[in-house]
């Protein structure tokens, strides 16, 4: 590790040899019709494209050229670039408004720069994700979920049938970081993982970073996406929603003072239940609560063209239970979140961006009886962060860019909130766990360096450090599960220490001005591990901290890619490879329960993993047929010493097929159909090989861990997308889709039961399919 920082400092040093007299220009770049910023817009000297830079995530530029004339063109996918001529003979600021293009129906515009930026950039298993190109695809009941998007996309596949849970480049569902505005979101699951909590009318885009993870990202080990929501619409008020079949959603957005600031409000809510008490006489019905709900929030305010502050805020909840007169049983589980951001540009060359963080997640079971026998119970857990980030962008020269920064969180994780009246405080406490504290630190800078004509290299170097802190009493086991020793610990008191250097780097060689090869190398830490006993994500399930007994895991990614434009850019094809060793998987022993376990800790396992794979991808982005074909080659493996006698298996998510399907077609300038298929192999999972009797009692006994497979899955989804004509100021549309169109009877759930056969005994397996043939309709407006 002693290798890493010199060996950066020398690349950089490269890059301030020329000693000729040069100016900036810099500012922000937003679109004409809302005032959002605008990411990643190209702008570079007409006829010297070399010669250029992107705006960041906040819209800031800063290019530095020599003093001279120039013709500065500015170019954004969807947008009508934009051409400006300057004498750079001082410093200047110049704001940018580009026009969306005049396309219809979603058309996306691509230019000459934008087509070839994907070859040139260094960056490898990205992806961005438009709401608005993604709006008419198929998806269950209706509700448009950027988390089903991605998951049509090579290296990421999903938890199970219908699930917003999902697996990146064979890592498990909590190595994934979700952040809403650069907040956390630790359960990013509605109504039992099958819808998100991303309320798409709400949100402005999304990247997924599951290869080149840059610097400025860490705690996760597989992936990073971080979705954007919109900023408020400073020139005109608007409204957007849409009615379903189980849910609507209605957005706001509009300036409180023109070019200065703007607010976006934006709800949704199921009504699944109201429907039911409606057309139900059954008194049960009545008293049932089925539901969930979601509300987003943003507004921001510009002092001045230097300073400019956001607020960002997210609140949903689940609830399922219900109420009469004598009892009163609840579930609910949800996410709140809050972001305050502030950017500041010190002078044409740096820009910085300061934010403060609250990020809340937990879920509670209530249980009350009233009467005669009154009584109560309450079971919950939860982790909550407060952070607090900076970071800055350095405009370097038209060769280098760098962005260095901090990041700290303060995270209370919550594993048991346990009360009862049916037992006595002794035994509440013993069942109950005591909080977790930690603190998580890093310092990071990396630089983006245009090294010649054809090759462009980043490289960056992530400093992480986490504190276990008290206070409380904790255990120390050994490997075995055996006690080594307990340990009062005071208020803030270290308990455990980790750090460590993360090195990113990736570069990309041009081969020629359509096609390129890449390579990238990411170290990463996760300090948080959920606690799960099910296949996939669910409420209940717990985060614990790295600590006394719990290490710290660490993933070495390596990957190569090929990257081509064909056809003058209509069409793109990807070919990347990755290898990934992991160290320190956590896995448990046979039968170990999470719940009001305070010994948990020792029932824990520790092994390696590694997961290797090619993702192949084709994808057309112009024309009237539209879409993508993603095809996935992968294998995910275990080792532990306690499993499979010390011999690797497939992890639960080791699918060795992963087939994704997308097309849009415009039928005319109103319609639209859309079609998805999927097809990937079935889970890796443990079948019972037979049953045992205790005391007359039967229970299922188990070999190989993970031998079995699930069946391969398949399905077809379809929707048609009707446009009515629009006003000058009203455009609505109505959408139908069917979702597993041919019926296919995927298994959610196989169980196992004895039948006899002939007059012997003999061990079936039963499946139990929840989602055939699933039409839904909705009414989509915007005025």
């Amino acid at each position: 590790m002693k290798y890493y920082l010199p060996f950066f400092l020398i690349l950089f040093s490269i890059q301030s040899l020329s000693a000729q007299q040069k100016y900036t220009l810099s500012g922000h770049i937003k679109d004409a019709e809302t005032g959002e910023d605008l990411t990643g817009v190209n702008i570079y000297v007409k006829d010297q494209a070399k010669k250029g830079t992107t705006s960041n995530y906040y819209g800031f530029y800063s290019l530095k050229l020599a003093k001279d004339s120039y013709t500065i063109v500015f170019d954004f996918l969807g947008y009508e670039s934009q051409e400006i001529f300057i004498d750079l003979l001082t410093n200047i600021k110049k704001d940018i408004r580009l026009k969306p293009a005049q396309e219809s129906l979603n058309e996306v515009v691509i230019t000459k720069k934008t087509k070839k930026r994907k070859v040139q950039s260094t960056a490898m298993g990205t992806h961005k994700i438009s709401v608005k190109a993604v709006e008419n695809l198929p998806v269950l009941l209706g509700e448009k979920d950027i988390l089903k998007v991605i998951q049509l996309l090579p290296g990421v596949k999903p938890a199970g049938e219908g699930q917003a849970g999902f697996y990146v480049r064979g890592g498990n569902i909590d190595e994934n970081l979700i952040l809403l505005d650069q907040a956390p979101v630790y359960n990013a699951s509605h109504l039992m993982g099958f819808f998100s909590v991303f309320n798409s009318d709400a949100l402005r885009n999304a990247q997924l970073y599951k290869g080149h993870i840059p610097a400025r990202f860490g705690s996760r080990l597989s992936s990073v996406m971080e979705i954007k929501m919109k900023e408020g619409n400073d020139q005109k008020f608007h409204a957007q929603g849409g009615i379903g079949l189980i849910s609507s959603r209605l957005t706001l957005e509009g300036p409180i003072q023109k070019d200065k600031s703007s607010f976006m409000i934006s709800g949704r809510r199921t009504y699944a239940d109201i429907i039911a008490k409606a057309v139900s006489s059954d008194e049960d019905v009545d008293n049932m609560k089925l539901y969930f709900y979601d509300v987003n929030l943003k507004s921001n305010y510009s002092f001045n063209s230097n300073n400019r502050i956001f607020f960002s805020a997210y609140l949903g909840r689940d609830v399922f239970g219900f109420d009469d007169d004598n009892q009163n049983a609840t579930f609910s589980w949800g996410n709140a979140t809050t972001s305050l951001r502030f950017n500041h540009v010190f002078n044409s060359r740096l820009f910085s961006n300061s934010t403060l963080i609250y990020s809340d997640y937990n879920y509670l079971i209530n249980l009350k009886e009233t009467g005669d026998n009154a009584s109560f119970f309450k079971l919950g857990a939860g982790i909550r962060d407060i952070s607090i980030k900076n970071n800055f962008n350095f405009y370097v020269n038209d060769k280098n860019k760098m962005n260095f920064g901090f990041d700290i969180s303060h995270h209370r994780l919550r594993p048991s909130i346990f009360e009862s009246s049916e037992i006595d405080e002794t035994e509440r406490q013993n069942l109950a766990l005591e909080d977790r504290l930690a603190l998580e630190s890093a310092l990071y800078v990396s630089n983006e360096q245009k090294i010649t004509s054809k090759i462009n290299l980043y490289y960056g170097l992530r400093f992480t450090n986490f504190l276990q802190l008290g206070p409380g009493t904790f255990t120390k086991y050994d490997k075995d599960g055996n006690v080594i020793g307990n340990h009062t610990y005071k208020s803030s008191e270290i308990i455990k220490s980790f750090n460590g250097l993360a090195p990113r780097i990736s570069m990309s060689y041009l081969l020629d001005k359509n096609s390129s090869i890449k390579a990238s190398f990411a170290k990463t830490y996760q300090f948080l591990h959920l606690m799960s006993n099910g296949s996939s994500s669910n409420p209940t399930d717990v985060w614990m901290p790295s600590g006394l007994n719990i290490p710290a895991q660490t993933s070495y990614q390596e990957s190569i890619g090929y990257f081509k434009n064909l056809k003058d850019g209509l069409w793109e094809f990807s070919a990347e490879a990755y290898y990934k060793n992991i160290n320190n998987v956590v896995d448990y022993k046979t039968g170990t329960t999470i719940t009001l376990n305070p010994d948990v800790e020792k029932d824990l396992l520790y092994g390696k993993g590694k997961a290797y794979g090619l993702e192949l991808l084709m994808r057309k982005k112009q024309g009237k047929f539209t879409g993508w074909i993603s095809y996935t080659l992968s294998r995910s493996l275990k080792k532990f010493d306690a499993i499979n006698h010390g011999k690797w298996y497939s992890a639960k998510q080791d699918r060795i097929h992963d087939i994704s399907m997308v097309a849009n077609y415009k039928l005319s300038p109103r319609t639209q159909v859309s079609g998805v298929w999927v097809y990937y192999t079935g889970n890796a999972v443990t079948f019972p090989a037979g049953f045992y009797q205790i005391d007359g009692q039967e229970y299922p006994y188990y070999t190989e861990r993970n031998g079995g497979r699930m069946p391969n899955y398949h399905r077809l989804d379809f929707s048609f997308t009707l446009y009515n004509k629009p006003s000058k100021k009203f455009r609505s549309n109505w959408n139908l889709s069917v979702y597993n169109a041919y019926s296919q009877a995927n298994p959610y759930i196989i169980y196992f039961k004895k039948e006899y056969v002939n007059g012997s005994e003999k061990l079936k397996a039963k499946q139990i399919t929840i989602f055939k043939w699933i039409p839904s309709i909705s009414y989509n407006f915007k005025f």
